[in-house]
């Protein structure tokens, strides 16, 4: 049994300061981390939620919201999604944070994103 949470609920807003202020105010949401870009846009943030966490960030496009699911095995993971026919949308790589990933779209068209990334084995902090 793992020792924390392996999924991770992900959204996109379109003011995604806005969406964190809200989430933390309406809901007890605590900011984790906040990484944001050059032009102080939040890239990538984590708000933890009793002893579970959501992921959020601007959307270049549309707003949604996708799973992200801590895997050991990436490329494993990967070839058996892709042998049972989901459609890899994003092949396995290495991240500029540390992580191995991939996506991938299930039957109905619904994002999931796998990888070696876990939130909570990092220190709280924003940048």
């Amino acid at each position: 049994m793992n020792e924390h949470p392996t999924v991770f609920p992900t959204m996109k807003y379109r003011d995604a300061d806005s969406a964190i202020d809200f989430l933390e105010r309406a809901f007890g949401a605590e900011a984790h981390a906040v990484h944001r870009d050059g032009d102080g846009r939040v890239r990538h943030a984590e708000l933890r939620l009793g002893n579970g966490m959501v992921m959020l960030g601007e959307a270049e496009a549309a707003v949604g919201g996708d799973v992200y699911v801590v895997v050991s095995d990436v490329d494993g993971h990967c070839s058996r999604a892709r042998q049972a026919g989901a459609e890899i949308v994003r092949e396995p790589n290495d991240t500029d944070y540390g992580s191995r990933e991939y996506g991938a779209r299930d039957p109905e068209g619904l994002a999931w994103h796998f990888g070696t990334y876990q939130p909570f084995a990092v220190e709280p902090g924003a940048t």
